[in-house]
């Protein structure tokens, strides 16, 4: 039986798999990324691709990546993690793995594999968030990807909420995902803790008394204790989230709302301030159907899987 390559390409790491018809994995691997270096990502890409394919036969390879992708699919316009800049990858690829190769956003990438095997498989639209160091996201509409006229649509990370806010690392001022992502979650338990109040007690214990040490999972830990400072912390996290995807819907009108990356997995500590502000702030509230929620199912592996099945269709 044959099969498609996902590897998805980092700013750390490129994780590949074998992917069968059915959005199974069949076989994976992983190699660090050089970053810095394009030539050498290629050569990384191209060993892992040879590792997974030894015991398979393989029909094409799909390549997720963090960056701006033309809409042909063939060249990278950036990438905030990688030294790639109007980077012709499909054809350095191709030439490389002597393998048809597709390109897509790791975003687009991951909400694709959820449409097609994951928690979106009876959606038409939905919308996919992924809340993590930044937000990503990533667009079905009418069953098929949506990529704007240049390629790099569903951004949604960089919609301005706030004019005028903190200094997103885009370059412009108050973007959502300065408010609504995990960064956002680490800087205000990080003040909270600078602040000395004694709400910080247990975030002050479980960084050692060193705020810079304090991570998000710390955040999600002690909310999970109980700590009513970590519960209020996500609860507010959760708000930006809801208010953001009220916008969203007024644009989109998903059926469906999938959200996933790391910060997601504080479950109902998010989601329910999450839908009860996306319900308060909903264009029509009361008086329209209402997008629905859940949370992402396939978990790191999401956009793995769907950049190979994208290849797949590909080429079918």
């Amino acid at each position: 039986m044959s099969a498609t390559i996902g590897l998805d390409i980092g700013g750390t790491k490129i994780s590949g798999g074998v992917i069968d018809q059915k959005g199974v994995i069949l076989a994976q691997g992983r190699r660090d990324t050089p970053a810095l270096d394009p030539a050498a990502i290629i050569q990384e890409a191209a060993s892992l691709t040879r590792e997974l394919s030894c015991q398979h036969k393989i029909e094409a390879v799909g390549v997720a990546c963090a960056a701006f992708i033309d809409r042909s699919g063939s060249t990278v316009y950036f990438s905030p993690n990688l030294a790639w800049r109007d980077e012709p990858l499909k054809d350095r690829l191709e030439s490389a793995l002597e393998l048809p190769v597709t390109i897509e956003n790791d975003a687009n990438a991951a909400a694709w594999g959820e449409f097609r095997f994951g928690a979106a498989v009876d959606a038409g639209n939905m919308v996919m968030v992924t809340v993590g160091t930044g937000i990503g996201g990533g667009i079905v509409v009418d069953r098929a990807l949506m990529h704007g006229a240049f390629g790099v649509a569903a951004e949604l990370g960089h919609m301005r909420v706030v004019p005028g806010g903190i200094r997103c690392g885009c370059g412009n001022r108050g973007c959502w995902e300065m408010y609504a992502s995990g960064t956002a979650l680490v800087r205000e338990a990080q003040e909270l803790v600078v602040s000395g109040s004694p709400l910080a007690a247990r975030l002050d214990e479980l960084c050692g008394g060193d705020p810079a040490t304090l991570k998000g999972p710390d955040v999600t830990r002690a909310a999970g204790e109980g700590d009513p400072a970590a519960v209020e912390l996500l609860a507010d996290l959760g708000v930006w989230i809801g208010e953001g995807l009220a916008s969203v819907a007024a644009i989109l009108d998903p059926e469906l709302i999938v959200l996933g990356g790391g910060v997601s997995e504080a479950g109902a500590l998010l989601i329910d301030p999450a839908l009860a502000a996306f319900r308060r702030h909903l264009t029509g509230r009361g008086h329209r159907p209402e997008a629905r929620f859940t949370l992402a199912s396939l978990g790191n592996d999401a956009g793995m899987i769907g950049a190979a099945d994208l290849a797949a269709l590909a080429y079918a």
